[in-house]
């Protein structure tokens, strides 16, 4: 036998530490918090024998070199449960320590004796050493304190119940021996967001659509538009690529592969003689006025998302600068986008398996860091999962390092496992099967899923019902009804979602051809104008919902998320809570945009802590009407044509029993 394979432990440990949550792929990647959250860690902890287990959660920031520690509790059957709140934007680390108690195992035996009527003189003396033992760690009162238990301990005449006294207990647990703790083997870690990747509404519009007839809009125009989306209520104006748009094979009206004169082509085509990446359009305005823009919509309450999307129109200057980062076929000509049998010929994709990768990951990395510098802190990213896996670890990782509070929303509407890797290298948030899922099984299973560990333990889903990709055929056909539907579901089931504003507003629902998700005269390919005064908007409606959301702190968080059972498949319900319970949101919708439907629903009144047998108010916020309510049964009618949702506030008497309280 070897001297390796003889080698001792590297530490003498009678602890196991297991089953460690959360833990993301063994600790490969961090789970994700915002600001002022907690985090719950549980594991079971064991050891041999029979002896007291002491077990303490230690987390620190990353660039801090002091742990904190907080003990944990013991749940059942080995388990335990500690928790720390997070109040730093950043990376923060957590472990777990345990060791054996030697003195409360002494504590618990020395009882037992006692109730036994042992002699316990000798016990009395193990236990003063251990004492002394403790003083020498203490300081100042503490250590005078502990020295004077272990005098008391070592008194012959000394009662023996004095030594279970509980304050000698509490001072000793402050000075545990620890020597032969086990530590966790790994140190976890927690990325700690802005509370705006937490809680938000987005709002998604074309620049270049807000002129006045018959000309290009500009940056100016946008911020004309800031007081409006402001006053709906939306935290993050989201602007499509605003770079030059390349004019090789560019897309006509309707994605019409032959562009007429004067059509201005389509955003995601990047680049062209005028610049690429790091330019901006010439028609929407200069660098200064984007810096402008900025800085207006955060006078404005409102946050700038520029999009990024790693592809180039075929005269994009890294065609010509950089032409080992694209594929070339046989013929000498550059790879254009395709997904058979569809061709995208005015868009060439990099290719990531060149020679010079490192040098295409570093281009692609300063076209963030170029953005930053101007401003933006927030990021929607086009497609990221037809890029490598690898490169957003390091290229995410490598921004936040110098800018914590950064936010990425990963537009990857594919795989669930692909959807799930990207919010693991690192997207803040993740768009989803949201505008797919319209039945209440749909939605209950989804939400199900995503909301429950361990996906909610690094997945943040933003629901969004159209996009300028996106008119689902449940909008298509639901009329304006079907609009509302969707909208307060996406705002009330999620803390973050987002509109493609104009469109969604004014119920845009014609798509270019039967069974095809793609809107007539699209954005895309065009400029649109619109009237946003037009009877069937829905802007009232968007800006009552957005401030009942930023009025119920239960409805700003994705936990606690629970689904009620009702009698009726078309009507859907559900709640969501506050930990302290001070806020509780019902909300009970009617699923059918063509008919009224009634039914009755089913409330948990012992956990939301209501007294079955006495009335309750139910508030309406979207109408505010008020309903009493009785019991855990309850009837609700629902006409869609007026309004096909409840958003009920919970509220019960107070003690005068003349007038109501919030529920607490």
């Amino acid at each position: 036998m070897t001297d390796q394979e003889n080698a001792f432990p590297q530490q003498n440990s009678r602890i196991a530490i297991e089953n460690v949550t959360p833990e993301i792929d063994v600790g490969h990647f961090a789970l994700k918090r915002t600001m002022g959250e907690r985090v719950t860690v549980e594991a079971d902890i064991f050891g041999d024998g029979h002896d007291v287990i002491s077990a303490i959660l230690k987390f620190r920031a990353a660039k801090s070199p002091d742990w904190q520690e907080m003990p944990m509790t013991f749940l059942l059957n080995d388990r335990w449960r500690g928790e720390f709140s997070v109040s730093e934007i950043g990376v923060h680390l957590y472990t777990i320590e345990a060791w054996i108690d030697h003195f409360q195992s002494w504590r618990r035996d020395l009882k037992k004796r006692l109730d036994a009527k042992q002699d316990v003189s000798v016990d009395l003396l193990v236990g003063a050493e251990m004492v002394e033992a403790a003083a020498k760690k203490a300081k100042g009162p503490d250590a005078e304190q502990l020295l004077a238990w272990a005098k008391i301990l070592r008194e012959k005449k000394t009662s023996p119940e004095r030594a279970l006294d509980p304050q000698m207990a509490g001072l000793m647990a402050g000075y545990p021996d620890r020597r032969i703790a086990t530590v966790y083997t790994r140190e976890l870690r927690v990325t700690v967001d802005p509370p705006l990747a937490r809680f938000s509404a987005w709002y998604e519009l074309f620049p270049r659509s807000l002129g006045a007839e018959g000309k290009h809009g500009t940056f100016k125009d946008c911020e004309a538009a800031l007081p409006r989306i402001a006053e709906m209520g939306f935290d993050i104006l989201y602007l499509p690529p605003i770079h030059p748009i390349g004019k090789s094979f560019r897309k006509g009206r309707n994605n019409n592969p032959k562009c007429q004169p004067g059509e201005p082509g389509s955003p995601w085509a990047i680049g062209s003689s005028e610049g690429g990446h790091k330019s901006i359009h010439p028609e929407l305005g200069t660098i200064d006025d984007f810096r402008h823009l900025i800085e207006k919509a955060r006078e404005n309450k409102i946050e700038l998302a520029m999009d990024i999307a790693f592809q180039c129109a075929p005269d994009h200057p890294y065609i010509k600068e950089h032409p080992k980062w694209f594929l070339k076929r046989p013929d000498g000509s550059i790879q254009y986008a395709e997904n058979p049998p569809k061709k995208y010929e005015d868009i060439v994709p990099f290719n990531f398996e060149c020679d010079d990768w490192r040098g295409l990951w570093q281009e692609l990395k300063s076209v963030f860091e170029f953005w930053i510098e101007q401003g933006i802190r927030v990021f929607r990213v086009d497609n990221p999962h037809t890029k490598p896996f690898a490169f957003w670890e390091w290229c995410i990782s490598g921004l936040k390092r110098k800018n914590p509070d950064l936010i990425f929303l990963s537009e990857a509407f594919t795989r669930p496992r692909v959807m799930y890797r990207l919010a693991k290298l690192g997207f803040t948030q993740s768009y989803n099967y949201f505008p797919w899922r319209n039945t209440k099984y749909e939605l209950t299973e989804y939400f199900a899923e995503i909301t429950r560990p361990p996906v909610s333990d690094f997945l943040r889903y933003n629901l969004w019902p159209n996009t300028p990709d996106i008119l689902t055929q449940f909008l298509q056909s639901g009329g304006r009804e079907a609009f509302m539907i969707r909208l307060i579901l996406a705002a009330t089931l999620g803390a973050s979602y987002g509109i493609y504003g104009p469109a969604f507003e004014l119920c845009e629902n014609a798509p270019r051809e039967p069974d095809s998700e793609e809107y007539l005269n699209s954005e895309k390919y065009e400029i649109r104008r619109w009237d946003l005064s037009a009877p069937q908007s829905l802007a009232g409606l968007i800006g009552r919902v957005n401030r009942i959301r930023r009025e119920n702190p239960a409805l700003q968080s994705d936990t606690g998320l629970r689904f009620h059972r009702t009698d009726n498949d078309q009507l859907l319900a559900y709640s969501k809570m506050t930990p302290d319970k001070s806020n509780l949101i019902l909300v009970v919708m009617n699923l059918n945009p063509y008919y009224t439907h009634s039914g009755w629903i089913d409330l948990p009144l012992d956990e939301f802590e209501i007294d079955t047998h006495r009335t309750f108010q139910m508030h309406d916020l979207l109408t505010d009407t008020r309903f009493f309510w009785h019991g855990n049964r309850n009837y609700v009618e629902l006409n869609p044509h007026r309004f096909p949702a409840h958003i009920l506030r919970l509220r019960r008497y107070t003690r005068t029993e003349h007038d109501f309280d919030y529920f607490l």
